[in-house]
This record gives C-alpha cells, structure tokens and sequence, in this order.
C-alpha cells in the first residue's frame, strides 16, 4: 500500500536506537524526509547514514542535543522546511518507589514527558492546517493504560500529555484541515531498555537474563517481544492519508497485554 506521504517532512525524536529509530525507518521507506534527533551526535549521524541508504531519493537531516531544550527545539525546527509529520518521542523517567520522589523529579518528568511534546505541537500544528496535511503522532506507554505502580513518574506525565492531546486534537481548527493527532502506546519491545530493565530485574532476584526475559514474554499472550521495526510500520500507517479520519486515538501495541475491553 502507498501511503501517499513520499516527499513529505518528518521529524522524528529520540530517534537513534528502539522506537524512534524504528519509525524513522518505516517513514524513510515510504520516501519522508527526515529530520532526526537524539542526544549523542556520533550514533544520531550514523543512523542518518543508514536511513539515507534506504532511499537514496529522500534528504536525511540530524540536530543533536537534548529534546526537551528550548534551543535543541528550535534548531530543530529550523532544520525542517516544513513540518508536516512530527513524531514526539523522549525516554521515559526511572521506576521507583513514589515516597522517595522529590518535587524535582516530578518537574523533570513533566517536562520531558508533557511540556516537550506539546511546544512541539504547538510550534507545527498551525503551519500544518495551513497547508492542509499534518500529522502528529506521540509515542507515550501501554501505562498510559494500565497504569504501573513503579512507573509513577511516566504514569502522571504521560497521562497528562494524553488528556491534553485528546481535546486538542478535536478542534476543529485542526481536524477539519486534514491534521491528525494520535498516540501510539507501545507494551513490550525488544529495546536496550527493555534490556536493562531485564538485566536489572534478573540481578535482584537472583535468575538469568534469559530466565526473566522468558517469564516476560509468556504474560504476552503473543508470546514475545514487539520488534520497533512494527512499531515504527504502525507509526507510518498513522502518519499516511488513508489515517486521516483517525483523529485522537490511543493506539495499544502491546501482543494483548491488556486484558482489558476498553
């Protein structure tokens, strides 16, 4: 299937390794191009180089620095001719226990996990209704859903930037001019986070990574991991005209982890 969004302009954050890069990849391949960021220059250049070998035909651009800096945004936004895709994206606060969270650690996750994604919305939304295509898609957690106790921090925020996306994304404004608001939510993934967490979880109780990472995957009633290059494929369906009646949704991926029906 065509997407119809070949030619198009893409940013996309946090996106030199897991979900993000997954869904830089998805968009190279229907012919986007991009502008990238993360924060470590050396491998955010090296996944230009790789996307730009997906489709020699696209320009591939790379801002690095910290997402949730005003003047990180700001380049990045130069650095687009004009946005019609953007793709918010930052890693999620550390777990822990909330009797130990300080006011500072609240403020530091509702600005990388809220206020960031939503100056970067408010800076595109307005050019895309004008020119009369936009898509944003904001990539949070199925915590959002299912919230988890040692996730706090991520729970509070991202479920912040959820109800902010949801009446947004219902103006008229926007809807009425081909602009689309949606968040995907994805579960469990194969990424160096998930890895760690892995990894963390197995020293604390003593088992094997292998032995952790199978008792994960058997509460999946997919029976394993997500891989981001899926993940970065429902991204770029979300960021397609066929998606253009898809207007604030909270989109799961998670192999049926949520046993719930709504």
């Amino acid at each position: 299937m065509d997407f119809g969004i070949r030619g198009r302009w893409a940013i996309v954050c946090a996106a030199s390794q897991g979900l993000g890069k997954g869904c830089a990849i998805a968009l190279a391949k229907e012919g986007v191009n991009l502008v990238i960021n993360s924060r470590r220059e050396e491998t955010l250049e090296a996944v230009a180089e790789e996307l730009r070998a997906l489709d020699p035909a696209i320009e591939v651009r790379s801002v690095a620095g910290d997402i949730g800096t005003p003047a990180v945004q700001q380049a990045l936004l130069a650095a687009c001719p004009q946005v019609d895709i953007l793709i918010n994206n930052n890693g999620g606060p550390p777990p822990g226990d909330f009797r130990d969270w300080t006011r500072q650690d609240w403020l530091a996750a509702v600005e990388a996990n809220m206020l960031t994604p939503i100056a970067l919305i408010q800076a595109c939304v307005d050019g895309m209704a004008e020119r009369g295509f936009g898509r944003v898609v904001n990539i949070t957690s199925s915590a959002v859903k299912a919230p988890i106790d040692v996730l706090g921090l991520s729970n509070g925020a991202r479920s912040g930037l959820t109800g902010f996306v949801a009446g947004t994304a219902r103006q008229s404004s926007l809807a009425s001019r081909n602009v689309t608001l949606n968040s995907l939510l994805p579960g469990a993934f194969d990424t160096q986070r998930l890895r760690g967490g892995i990894d963390k979880a197995a020293s604390n109780s003593g088992r094997s990574h292998e032995e952790m990472a199978q008792a994960r995957m058997e509460a999946i009633p997919a029976g394993r991991f997500g891989t981001p290059e899926e993940f970065g494929q429902v991204c770029a369906f979300l960021c397609s005209q066929q998606a253009a009646y898809m207007i604030g949704q909270n989109v799961l991926l998670d192999g049926g982890a949520y046993p719930g029906t709504f």
